[in-house]
């Protein structure tokens, strides 16, 4: 009898509390099991009656400071982390419940949603999972900037970053799905940025919840966070984990290999869109274990 990738689903209820990091506002968020086929949607507790805003990329309606979801008035805000845990985790289906509209920012990475997630417990359902099987590669470029998938045995997402900063400089990192490493390698993964950019965002009453507990903040010359670096890659590994996030947004894992060079979300989901669009290239399907 042939196996194939299962869907998989939360065992239980799974709650979460923090702060929003442009809004400052607390906001609280209960994740829930969901069926088969019916992917990720965010319900917005504080709007009732509006409809519920599916996790796909012709949802986006805003890139410029992070992934916004938008439907019929009610918006999502700041979903990247999060969808790096479904991702990572395997996560087809779930129902988060939020009574605001951003996604709190924890500690600026994706590990207390991974590591609740794990806890609560992850459930197989009974229909194969759908994957994007890539068949040709296809690439987008914004001058030096660019994403290109090639067709690969299983999923692998190598990022690559330059930045002209003494303590950034070249970093490249991949992940590989068939490791199943997200979690220790990927997860604790900070959000950084730079002390001008964040004293910039909050003149102009942004980022309000930026802070040295959810951001790596940077200097000249040095890190301002007294525990320094979780990783010495953290930046590399970070920006991975948002484009983890970022292309989960076509609704189904990729069995390909994606690299990512000086991307960031704009680019990703411009990605996204030219991928839809070369239906050629790839095939839909569930795939054998």
């Amino acid at each position: 009898m042939t196996k194939y990738f299962l869907q998989r689903t939360i065992s239980e209820n799974v709650s979460f509390s923090g702060t929003g990091v442009h809004s400052g506002k607390q906001m609280h968020l209960t994740i829930k099991p969901a069926p088969e086929n019916h992917g990720i949607k965010f319900r917005r507790l504080d709007l009732p009656g509006t409809q519920d805003i599916q996790a796909l990329f012709r949802l986006v309606v805003d890139t410029s400071l992070a992934t916004v979801l938008g439907t019929n008035g009610a918006i999502v805000s700041t979903i990247e982390h999060l969808m790096a845990s479904f991702a990572g985790l395997g996560i087809d289906n779930a129902l988060v419940e939020l009574n605001e509209y951003e996604i709190p920012i924890m500690d600026g990475s994706a590990k207390i949603f991974t590591q609740l997630i794990k806890k609560t417990g992850i459930e197989k359902q009974a229909a194969p999972k759908q994957f994007f099987i890539v068949k040709k590669p296809i690439k987008v470029t914004d001058n030096d900037k660019s994403v290109i998938v090639h067709p690969a045995p299983c999923f692998k997402i190598t990022c690559r970053i330059e930045f002209a900063h003494p303590l950034i400089g070249e970093q490249e990192i991949t992940f590989d799905r068939a490791k199943n490493n997200f979690e220790k390698e990927i997860s604790h993964a900070r959000t950084f940025g730079f002390i001008q950019d964040l004293e910039l965002l909050k003149k102009f009453s942004l980022g309000k919840g930026g802070s040295l507990d959810n951001a790596i903040i940077i200097d000249k010359d040095r890190i301002l966070n007294e525990e320094g670096l979780r990783y010495p890659d953290e930046f590399v590994r970070h920006k991975l984990l948002d484009s983890l996030g970022d292309f989960s947004l076509l609704g189904m894992p990729i069995q390909g290999h994606i690299v990512t060079h000086k991307s960031g979300h704009a680019l990703n989901h411009l990605f996204i869109k030219t991928f839809l669009e070369n239906k050629n290239a790839w095939e839909t399907g569930p795939v054998k274990i």
